[in-house]
């Protein structure tokens, strides 16, 4: 497939730069989603990582409740990260 797409000036610099980077997001957004996901499978703390800590069960579920509205808010822009 081939797609050109085409910015005129440089007051679409940013929409330039925000066209380039989309998969710069994706990858910053599944880092992200891996973080917490360490404290959701694997109880590791995020506010103790480096010390290697264990997540308490509210960490826990804030981890959880984060990684689901990560999904929510990709899926109402119909995005995933997989």
């Amino acid at each position: 497939m081939k797609v050109t797409i085409e910015f005129d000036g440089s007051e679409d610099e940013d929409d330039f730069r925000v066209a380039l980077d989309g998969g710069k997001w994706k990858n910053a957004m599944w880092e992200l989603d891996q973080l917490l996901r360490k404290t959701t499978k694997h109880q590791v703390s995020l506010i103790s990582l480096s010390l290697g800590a264990f997540a308490s069960e509210q960490e826990i579920a804030v981890a959880e409740s984060i990684r689901e509205s990560i999904r929510d808010i990709l899926s109402d822009y119909n995005l995933n990260l997989e």
